[in-house]
């Protein structure tokens, strides 16, 4: 028999949200506490296997006494406070956030971006055309995976994923300043020069698309990408005897590819470059769009 630890109980902690009360254990976040209450709060940087960052601030949410809006993601709830998510103040914010990021970012492959713009009404083409972009043309120099940094948002969560959080591979890092900022590898050396291992947990946690297996890139080059076709079936990694969950993402009787299980106590949604990329076995040939 093997014996699962539980963490003791924490207490609950009380306080108002959107003018009901809420109760939720303490050290919560108040985005936890929303999303408990089924309240809909946009996120881009934020990670469930992460620490957060406080990168993006679409999450931002009123705090009645605070000078400034506060990030849902990583404040407290405390015992007495009272929360707004749906002011104008902090919809306001919103849609700034958005439309800078939407101005200066190809956000076509982050999920629900279109649907927060629309929804809060988010106009990005009133910067301009001129906008500030990175406007590079993706970096492909392995055969596993594809860096697409005109989709970056400077989230760092695949930093965080590379560094001392997950991999301690420490490969990538924040480069340069201002509009210059950039996720890059020591020197801008290619991937194959770096310290990176394949392990593919910056493509896991990356939230727009900037990071993505090359296969699912070579099909949304050619059009044949469609996740409406795609099943999803968990198993676990056969390579050895950790007992990784596996993802299989399977479009046209073909792998596309493998992602893991975040809530998996073996994984937490990170894998090695074998139970990543190495599938190719499964179908007896290339991985598809390749």
């Amino acid at each position: 028999m093997t014996a699962v630890p539980l963490d003791p109980p924490r207490r609950l902690v009380e306080f108002e949200l959107d003018g009901e009360p809420a109760r939720v254990p303490d050290g919560s976040t108040i985005l936890d506490a929303c999303r408990a209450a089924g309240k809909d709060i946009p996120t881009l940087c934020q990670g469930e296997t992460l620490e957060p960052k406080n990168a993006c601030r679409v999450c931002v949410v009123e705090v009645e006494g605070a000078r400034t809006l506060a990030p849902a993601c990583s404040r407290k709830a405390e015992a007495g406070m009272t929360v707004r998510t749906d002011t104008e103040r902090a919809r306001h914010s919103r849609k700034i956030v958005l439309e800078l990021l939407a101005s200066a970012t190809d956000l076509s492959t982050t999920p629900r971006a279109a649907e927060w713009i629309k929804e809060y009404g988010a106009k990005p083409d009133r910067f301009g055309a001129d906008a500030a972009t990175m406007n590079e043309p993706p970096k492909i120099d392995n055969d596993l995976y594809v860096r697409d940094y005109d989709k970056c948002i400077l989230c760092y969560k695949c930093v965080d994923a590379c560094g001392e959080q997950w991999q301690n591979s420490f490969a990538i890092s924040m480069a340069g300043r201002g509009f210059d900022a950039r996720i890059s590898t020591e020197h801008d050396a290619p991937l194959t020069d770096s310290a990176c291992v394949y392990c593919g947990n910056c493509i896991e946690v990356c939230p727009t698309g900037a990071l993505s297996f090359k296969s699912e890139f070579d099909m949304r080059e050619a059009g044949t990408w469609d996740e409406d076709r795609q099943t999803q079936t968990t198993t676990v990694c056969a390579y050895c005897g950790v007992g990784c969950n596996l993802t299989l993402h399977v479009q046209d009787n073909e792998i596309v590819k493998v992602s893991s299980p975040l809530d998996n106590p073996v994984t937490h949604g990170n894998l090695c470059i074998k139970g990543r990329f190495g599938y190719q076995h499964v179908g007896g040939g290339k991985p598809a769009g390749t």
